[in-house]
């Protein structure tokens, strides 16, 4: 039994219940509310573990609960999940854009959904990678610290906007990423490169990478993430 606290954020009543029935059996402690203004407050009071958040609210829209539970550093560290109806790209995107960590489509099958709660919990909070620190994944191995990447003990010459994608993805494995979150991660706020750009360059990391380059993943009409 888990016991982790995952606050769900749903007006749509019978929703709700199914998701507190399918968490509770799971051992999790689940906690129901029905507008973002409460969801706002319930995370500022309670720290959750977790936010289940539905985007399409009375009031407060789940993009901007999104959007201020990730900009204020009291809630910022809690792992959001995006309940969506149709999986529209531009809904899916606009919430990663916001900070969600994962999304699931409405209908949704209760298995699909706790695995995915699962594996966000697992994630947690991404930490800093120290510069002496081997990142692995696969045959891939980049050390920070050198600026060097090998993959099968094979050195690879990278640029150093590749070598920094490649480290931004290899340091969080599995999560999705879209193209503005990969450009403000290398580059920082307000630069001016396209999302464009980022396929340019993730498509020389795939070839430089040769086989290796397989486990960067597109999430079509999302953006990108490596391995699992």
């Amino acid at each position: 039994m888990s016991g982790e606290h995952i606050l769900i954020v749903e007006d749509e009543e019978d929703i709700a219940d199914l998701l507190e029935y399918n968490l509770n059996r799971q051992g999790y402690a689940p906690l129901s509310v029905a507008t973002g203004e409460d969801g706002l407050a319930q995370a500022r009071e309670t720290t959750p573990d977790l936010v289940l958040l539905d985007l399409m609210l009375p009031g407060l829209s789940g993009i901007e609960v999104c959007r201020r539970l990730k900009g204020d550093p009291a809630t910022a560290a809690i792992p959001v999940i995006m309940l969506t109806a149709k999986g529209e790209e531009e809904d899916v995107v606009a919430g990663f854009d916001a900070g969600a960590d994962d999304y699931v489509t409405k209908p949704f099958r209760p298995k699909i959904l706790l695995a995915r709660v699962k594996a966000v919990l697992r994630r947690g909070a991404a930490r800093p990678v120290r510069a002496n620190e081997i990142l692995e994944l696969g045959e891939i191995a980049l050390h920070p610290g050198r600026h060097e990447v090998t993959v099968a003990g094979q050195p690879v010459d990278l640029t150093r906007t590749e070598f920094r994608i490649l480290q931004f993805l290899v340091s969080r494995p599995g999560w999705v990423f879209t193209r503005g979150q990969i450009v403000r991660a290398v580059h920082g706020d307000d630069y001016p490169v396209t999302g464009r750009s980022v396929d340019v360059q993730v498509a020389a990391l795939r070839r430089k990478l040769e086989g290796s380059g397989s486990l960067i993943q597109t999430v079509r009409g999302v953006g990108y993430k490596i391995g699992d």
